[in-house]
């Protein structure tokens, strides 16, 4: 398109924007005010709308937060795809034999289990120093967190809850398989073939241990965490390379009809604008009508939104929410929905 079409296009998606009562007049107001760094639209592999505020640029360097678990659930993908993991039905005691010597019913959880955060592992997110939020995020033996202290409070597969515990065991699983560091992995399988534009670092539990933090930690630009969203738009094939099965695609991206939300998912989730679902380290939202969108989200409101129908990406970063952390998948749906193709 030329500079003029883009600038057509740019108020286009401005104007679309403004329409929802969050934003309250001017899009470029609200994204200052909800501290965001970086915020782009893309439809049909062209950007419509780029902007970096807050004193990020282009090439500044922003964090994923939680985002990272997408891209650990992608690697998982690749690794069956490749034979590096037999299936993702197996037993996670096939692959992590110690967690056995502790309690034998951790031979009951499957890879599945922990990509769709229904493992029956305790987590209790409460508690400063000793939550295992805090301790997931901050130890420096993060190897060590995952295969000694995890205890089994439930039956795999029978209800969600967000638990960290899961991308660690993983990450440990993935080195194991393919033998090298998941960042490594990270390179060579996904960050070089969907063709990023600049390079990326992913956090380490300490340089002692120098394991990657897996539930979060990922240290890119924002244009490249784009081209996640991309990989999946397009079912798995990026630049004529076939990097990750569409079936994979298909399994992390559609909402479950066999699950029974009312006891498998917390109230929270069923939200005015859809119902929210998560699907190997996925969120979702599906709507009435059968559309739906979905999305890698991190803490702080890090955002790589996808919606099928209309072929959109929309990526925001930002150093806190602004807005409920649900409205931003709100707001993505809203203007996906109406935007024209």
């Amino acid at each position: 398109k030329t500079s003029m079409d883009l600038a057509s296009e740019e108020m286009k998606v401005k104007s679309w924007f403004e329409q929802d009562p969050l934003i309250k007049g001017n899009l470029e107001t609200f994204l200052v005010d909800t501290d965001t760094q970086a915020f782009i639209v893309i439809q049909d592999d062209t950007v419509l709308y780029e902007k970096y505020l807050n004193g990020a640029q282009r090439d500044s360097i922003v964090t994923s937060f939680s985002a990272a678990k997408s891209f650990v659930s992608t690697l998982v993908g690749i690794a069956i795809d490749e034979g590096e993991i037999h299936s993702i039905d197996d037993p996670i005691t096939r692959y992590l034999p110690e967690l056995l010597e502790r309690d034998p019913r951790f031979a009951k959880i499957t890879i599945r289990n922990l990509l769709n955060m229904s493992s029956g592992i305790k987590y209790v997110e409460n508690g400063f120093i000793n939550g295992d939020d805090a301790l997931t995020y901050y130890y420096p033996d993060l190897h060590a967190l995952a295969l000694k202290k995890t205890t089994i409070v439930g039956e795999p597969g029978k209800t969600w809850l967000y638990n960290n515990y899961h991308p660690l065991l993983l990450g440990i699983l993935l080195e194991r398989t393919t033998g090298i560091p998941v960042a490594k992995y990270l390179e060579t399988k996904l960050w070089q073939p969907m063709g990023a534009e600049y390079p990326a670092s992913w956090s380490l539990d300490s340089s002692q241990t120098a394991f990657e933090k897996m539930e979060s930690g990922i240290n890119a630009r924002a244009i490249d965490f784009a081209k996640l969203g991309r990989l999946y738009l397009n079912g798995g094939t990026l630049n004529g390379q076939k990097i990750l099965s569409e079936e994979w695609v298909l399994q992390a991206t559609r909402m479950d009809p066999n699950i029974n939300r009312a006891e498998y998912y917390p109230p929270w989730m069923d939200q005015p604008y859809g119902n929210v679902y998560h699907q190997l380290l996925w969120w979702g939202v599906q709507q009435a009508d059968g559309s739906y969108g979905f999305a890698a989200q991190g803490n702080y409101g890090q955002e790589i939104f996808v919606y099928p129908e209309k072929h959109i990406i929309i990526v925001r970063n930002g150093e806190k929410y602004g807005i409920k952390p649900e409205e931003w998948l709100g707001l993505f749906m809203a203007f996906a929905k109406n935007v024209n193709r």
